[in-house]
């Protein structure tokens, strides 16, 4: 699954920080996140969409439609 949470942190000039404590989870969660090698669990993707104001369809793709 492809993700757009890096592009949505730095538009709001966040570092994976401030999100991780946003989120109640460690920065290298956001890394691991960012970089594709952890998808989130549904609770935590409600929570990263909530967080960037949007939809979690607006964050996370399928592989094919990225």
């Amino acid at each position: 699954m492809k993700n757009l949470v890096h592009e949505s942190r730095r538009r709001l000039a966040w570092s994976q920080q401030k999100l991780a404590d946003e989120l109640g989870v460690s920065r290298q969660t956001i890394i691991s996140i960012e970089r594709g090698r952890f998808d989130p669990s549904l609770p935590l993707a409600f929570r990263i969409a909530a967080v960037f104001d949007c939809t979690i369809e607006d964050i996370f793709l399928p592989e094919d439609q990225s």
